[in-house]
């Protein structure tokens, strides 16, 4: 497994109750206003989040752009959400766990399957290496997780 493929994990306490992220968690503009490379998360069918919602992603990293198929697989109110990312293997998962001030949100990349070749390539060429692009993945983790714990807190 090289670092690409890593699993990549990131956690923040939030002063706020876990009805409140889940409420933040389940709009797709917090996850475009949140991520440093998520820009847009449309829903392709109706419905809102939910499991088996199909969603684009639009990314944006420097010049490079690029959209994404993503469909939600778990959908646990106020516990767990995750969504598979179809085009590149990757499942991003939200874990919501109370704690006696608040929330603690958790959040992993985990890879279901080896990254496509084209991923590794566009990577490589467009993003400046596999290597650099996980290790902007995974600050750009902390960094969502942090702006929703600002939103939950205020």
């Amino acid at each position: 497994m090289g670092a690409a493929d890593r699993d990549m994990r990131a956690e923040v306490l939030i002063d706020a109750r876990p009805e409140h992220v889940w409420q933040l968690l389940t709009r797709t503009r917090t996850h475009a206003d949140a991520s440093p490379e998520l820009v847009a998360m449309l829903p392709l069918k109706p419905g809102g989040f939910r499991r088996g919602q199909w969603f684009l992603g639009v990314n944006r990293r420097k010049a490079a752009v690029w959209p994404t198929r993503n469909v939600v697989t778990v959908f646990e109110p106020q516990r767990r959400l995750a969504w598979d990312t179809t085009t590149s293997g990757a499942r991003w998962i939200f874990k919501l766990e109370p704690t006696d001030s608040g929330t603690r949100l958790v959040q992993h990349r985990v890879l279901t399957r080896a990254l496509p070749k084209i991923s590794t390539a566009f990577a490589t060429i467009a993003l400046g290496g596999e290597s650099e692009q996980a290790d902007e993945l995974e600050a750009g983790m902390l960094e969502t997780l942090h702006h929703i714990k600002a939103a939950a807190e205020s």
